[in-house]
């Protein structure tokens, strides 16, 4: 499903073209309006984050290779950062002989105790989130280093995208999230609600048992995902 047709479909389940809404400003600046457009493309960007935010897609990762510098402990982060899932230092980088070594993911107060001398140095072995836009590493780098960074972050919205992994494999969990959106903004029916309630409830458990299931586990290992028979 692409923009286009989830943004036609929302309207036609709810029955509501969303008509502009204009207030004035509390500043006094003026009138502001909140377009159709405006409206819906909110309710979609709404379900889409709770969505990211509650199941591990493959498609929400990313990787990156960066540098440390020698004598800085402190690693900027990417704008689209939202957490980690590994970091590593890479030795001989692009080379046959490059080694992966991962940093144990601590908190600053441990780094900070650990690591109390910033001008004793080595290969980091921890970091920590420093703050929104930056990792903390322990030991303080004693050369420069390059780090994999393997972390998770929101992708691009189907609103601007037009097309996303989102709406191409799991439709119905996007649609239904944004009707949940769309009909709570208009105060609909309780009823109606539950049952937009319940067949998002069922897609998001299709969706949470390929993303934290299926596409997160090693058959090999762990076997074939399997739910009790009742």
């Amino acid at each position: 499903m692409n923009y286009a047709t989830l943004f036609e479909t929302i309207k036609g389940y709810v029955e509501n073209d969303f008509p502009n809404t204009t207030w004035t400003d509390v500043a006094g600046s003026g009138t502001v309006t909140f377009t159709s457009t405006e409206q819906i493309n909110t309710f979609i960007k709404q379900a889409e984050q709770r969505i990211y935010n509650s199941i591990q897609f493959p498609a929400i990762r990313k990787n990156m290779v960066g540098q440390v510098t020698l004598d800085n402990r402190y690693l900027s982060l990417p704008a689209d950062y939202l957490y980690t899932y590994s970091l590593a230092v890479i030795e001989n980088y692009n080379t046959p002989s490059e080694v992966y070594t991962y940093l144990l993911n601590k908190d600053v107060n441990f780094i900070r105790e650990s690591f109390p001398y910033p001008s004793v140095t080595g290969k980091p072995t921890h970091y920590a989130n420093f703050d929104a836009n930056t990792l903390l590493l322990g030991p303080t780098p004693d050369a420069n280093y390059y780090m994999e960074l393997h972390f998770g972050y929101y992708p691009e919205s189907i609103v601007t995208a037009n097309t996303t992994w989102l709406g191409d494999n799991f439709d119905s969990l996007l649609l239904y999230g944004s009707l949940l959106e769309a009909y709570t903004f208009m105060k609909g029916e309780q009823d109606v609600i539950v049952v937009y309630q319940k067949r998002y409830d069922e897609a998001f458990i299709l969706a949470k048992q390929l993303g934290d299931a299926k596409l997160r586990q090693d058959a090999y290992r762990d076997g074939q995902v399997r739910y009790p028979v009742k």
